[in-house]
């Protein structure tokens, strides 16, 4: 067994049942669980094999929670025919593309997305790989992520309903749905772990509506609910086309389709849902139903601005999520809360619709338990130990010391100083231990320009 003792923690921010912010703190670890919270003047004095003395000039928090990503997409940032697309011109333009891709292009993207996200405050996140073209396999992704030392939902995506039959991805790119069935119980048998501070759980992520069948939405969540701690995830309500197309195609709108198909628990959680109707938010509130909010993507892709304010107020389950890399085009969660914050006070035209706090609380204990976890989002005894630690005395956080909690959110925070992932440091004085950054991103930008070349 080992031991890491995190000490003189200028303000300690632990998201516990008494939200607590403590000054002059300190966290015991034990392997991979926290043992001891508190104040130096009230813990006992205490050897670790480990000790990080923060210097009193840190803010620590419970590691941020990405619930919904695309990490291929990393591959295929900015390009120029898909820069004013909305969401159904910009995936035709960009399916091509993506019908390019690869293992080793899957292995290094996710690596890519991963230190994006570890870099900007993510200790657990949530990936939507749903293509599978040439030897693409969700395995890939897995290995990858489990190098970058990452707590990782990985999400079995699919679609099987091509332009043939009336769905918007092009037949080459679909699969059958007895085979996506066949591998989503390999994967699930094979990989989830639903022991408390697992790190790597799976769930079963058919597209959208708009690119699979309503029978592959019912099995599928069959199948999950077999399986202790196995979720279900999707795209919903993403913007006033997706709604038209479920009007058009099911007669019904996204959320009384969702229930229609059984996609409605405290097991499903949907991406976006920016035209979610007032009704269906009710729905989503009585089953515990999550939501992944996606602001940046939202605005990139003019979808609109979901109403966040509203579902927290009725008890929506929400968190944060960065969606794919081709459509924000960034994975930075801390500068993902700090527009969600932002974009929520602009829908209401009001200054009081959500606080600095809340939008945390949000990044970190909402994502939790969108993804079904009581292990993360909170620094306290019994937790997972994950957390992350900014240093106070970078510029950005000058002229803010009289309240560096709200500072976090209200002013340009991109980086963090350290992070540890179930007990083990990944990012160390604001460098990842993992990987080589600058070798990886070379290796990215050389598979990219190998993609887009390869449509020219």
């Amino acid at each position: 067994m080992t031991t890491l003792l995190i000490k003189n923690i200028h303000t300690l921010v632990t998201m516990d049942a008494a939200r607590r912010e403590l000054r002059h703190a300190a966290i015991f670890i034990r392997d991979n669980v926290i043992e001891q919270v508190g104040t130096l003047e009230a813990m006992p004095p205490m050897a670790a094999d480990e000790v990080l003395d923060l210097g009193d000039r840190h803010i620590v928090l419970p590691g941020l929670v990405n619930t919904h990503h695309h990490f291929f997409q990393t591959l295929t940032r900015v390009i120029p025919a898909a820069q004013d697309c909305s969401l159904f011109n910009w995936l035709e333009t960009l399916y091509p593309l993506w019908s390019k891709l690869n293992a080793e292009s899957i292995h290094v993207s996710a690596q890519m997305a991963a230190a994006e996200l570890m870099l900007s405050g993510c200790t657990t996140a949530s990936d939507h790989l749903y293509l599978f073209p040439n030897d693409c396999t969700l395995d890939a992704e897995i290995a990858a992520i489990a190098e970058m030392g990452l707590r990782f939902h990985a999400s079995r995506g699919s679609m099987s309903v091509g332009v043939s039959k009336g769905g918007l991805p092009p037949d080459a790119l679909v699969e059958q749905e007895s085979d996506i069935l066949k591998d989503s119980q390999r994967l699930i048998e094979q990989y989830h772990d639903n022991a408390r501070h697992g790190m790597l759980r799976i769930t079963l992520a058919p597209c959208s509506p708009f690119s699979v069948s309503p029978d592959l939405l019912r099995e599928s969540a069959a199948m999950a609910r077999a399986y202790p701690g196995v979720r279900l995830h999707t795209h919903l309500a993403e913007n006033k086309a997706d709604v038209a197309y479920s009007l058009n195609k099911f007669g019904l709108i996204p959320g009384d389709f969702a229930e229609s198909v059984g996609w409605l628990g405290e097991d499903v959680w949907h991406a976006h849902c920016v035209q979610l109707s007032d009704d269906s938010i009710g729905k989503f509130a009585r089953t515990g139903t999550g939501v992944a909010h996606c602001p940046c993507s939202n605005m990139r892709l003019a979808s609109g601005i979901a109403p966040i304010r509203k579902m927290l107020d009725r008890g929506v389950p929400v968190g944060l999520g960065v969606d794919g890399s081709a459509s924000n085009d960034g994975s930075n969660l801390l500068q993902e809360a700090r527009m969600a914050f932002l974009l929520a006070r602009v829908r209401d035209c009001d200054a009081t619709a959500m606080t600095a706090r809340e939008i945390l609380e949000v990044a970190t204990l909402g994502g939790a338990r969108v993804l079904g976890r009581d292990d993360i989002g909170a620094i306290a005894p019994g937790m997972s130990a994950d957390f992350i630690a900014v240093d106070i005395d970078r510029h950005s956080f000058a002229g803010a010391h009289h309240d560096l909690v709200a500072a976090l959110v209200f002013c340009s925070i991109d980086s963090v100083d350290y992070s540890f992932v179930n007990g083990k440091k990944v990012v160390d004085r604001g460098q990842l231990t993992a990987v080589d950054l600058t070798a990886l991103v070379q290796k990215h930008n050389r598979i990219a320009r190998q993609l887009v070349n390869s449509q020219s």
